[in-house]
């Protein structure tokens, strides 16, 4: 019998805002294979059709919601309304055995699966907001960090990619780790195996005796491209004409190209904005380094694209990134917020191509063989295998004479209802 899971995203290809699309998008194309048929209630994107089959997963865009809103909360909630319109309809169609939710943003949907249709929820945590902010500051923050409590509590099981989540959870929710499985990111390197010579591209945006340095992703304070930019200088002192592409776009764009400006260095720099996975595929083989400078760092997928694409990786030591990258065997870790630091790094790689081949060997095979989506595949297959036999046992309600064993203790006191005050 199919066993059909319900994934909840507010981004899926081609929305893509951060890692998190492409983690979605990656796992549902795996999971077939672990016997689950995968549907994806997503927000909608231009241009996208309403209903569509992406291999063996059936993604299905939330094209209902198409008023204005007044504010991004206000967006959340229509957003949650139209993953239900979807999500109902499909299920009473085809019902589904279990809910897999991505975020707080997709959390009442996920909530109303639960308590409306007797669905067991696993919660996948990609990051915090006290941990994006460095604490909690305002009324919105505070109210995304209730949120995301939420879902963690009405999950049947957590699942984080890192030790570093894994810890933030239980220091924040009190979470017990019982009922949090670390499972971590990955990537398809053969996506990287392609015919393409570099040398046309690269030749637009530096010579052939220039280095480029490679950032890939959002242009938000934490993720420390003002370090990166503070770095740069240092580097072009010892290293000629390196050039600094960047990729992404955010809030924090504007504010560091003046930064640029002010250190001087907007010759060096260019702010490539969004581009397409093809070209930034394209743009990892031109890269001699891909800098990963964050200050909050979940996971760091970045770095397993560059690893993957067989370029050699410099990052901070936040956050997920320490559970992978290891100094001097497949990366280079540097001080995370330490300019200083991060341009010694940079240094090690371009100034020493023996290094640098060293760094390519040993990560390409690290990420063949341990962070593919296949293995992840078969863990998270397996988290939702313990949480259909445990709700089955219990009942759609949770309660049960006798609670079925390796259950998380506070897996079934909440869904009993015990348990109504946050502790």
């Amino acid at each position: 019998m199919t066993k059909r899971v319900l994934m909840l995203s507010w981004e899926y290809p081609p929305r893509v805002i951060g890692g998190l699309a492409r983690v979605v998008a990656e796992l549902s194309k795996q999971l077939p294979n672990q016997g689950f048929e995968v549907h994806v209630v997503t927000a909608d994107h231009p241009g996208t059709p309403e209903h569509e089959q992406d291999g063996s997963v059936f993604v299905h865009r939330v094209k209902t919601q198409t008023d204005a809103t007044p504010d991004f909360l206000t967006w959340v909630a229509r957003l949650n309304y139209g993953l239900l319109q979807y999500a109902i309809e499909i299920h009473r169609k085809t019902p589904f055995c279990l809910v897999h939710a991505h975020d707080w943003m997709v959390a009442d949907a996920a909530w109303v699966m639960k308590k409306g249709f007797g669905l067991p929820l696993v919660a996948t945590m990609h990051a915090t907001e006290a941990g994006r902010m460095h604490g909690l500051h305002n009324d919105l923050q505070r109210y995304i960090s209730q949120m995301e409590w939420r879902l963690t509590y009405e999950a049947w099981a957590v699942i984080v990619n890192s030790q570093h989540m894994l810890f933030e959870l239980q220091n924040l929710f009190s979470m017990p780790s019982d009922k949090i499985s670390v499972i971590p990111n990955g990537i398809d390197p053969d996506q990287f195996n392609f015919e393409f010579d570099p040398r046309p591209l690269r030749s637009q945006y530096a010579a052939d005796w220039q280095k480029i340095v490679l950032y890939v992703g959002r242009m938000v304070l934490e993720k420390g491209v003002q370090v990166m930019l503070n770095a740069a200088p240092g580097v072009l002192n010892a290293c000629p004409g390196t050039r600094f592409l960047l990729v992404g776009t955010g809030y924090y764009l504007d504010d560091l190209k003046r930064q640029a400006q002010s250190l001087n260095i907007s010759h060096d720099v260019q702010f490539l904005g969004y581009v397409s996975d093809d070209d930034l595929r394209r743009l990892y083989k031109i890269a001699d380094v891909v800098c990963i400078p964050s200050l909050y760092e979940p996971f760091g997928i970045v770095a397993l694209e560059g690893m993957a694409a067989q370029v050699p990786v410099v990052t901070s030591d936040a956050g997920g990134l320490t559970d992978f990258v290891e100094h001097n065997v497949n990366g280079i870790t540097t001080y995370a917020g330490n300019s200083a630091s991060l341009t010694w790094g940079i240094l090690e790689v371009l100034r020493n191509e023996q290094l640098a081949e060293h760094l390519r060997s040993v990560a390409y095979a690290r990420v063949s063989q341990i962070y593919n989506w296949k293995v992840i595949a078969e863990k998270t297959a397996a988290v939702y295998n313990n949480v259909l036999k445990s709700s089955a046992v219990l009942g759609a309600d949770g309660v049960a004479s006798a609670p079925a064993a390796g259950t998380p203790a506070l897996s079934r006191k909440v869904l009993s209802g015990q348990e109504t005050e946050r502790s």
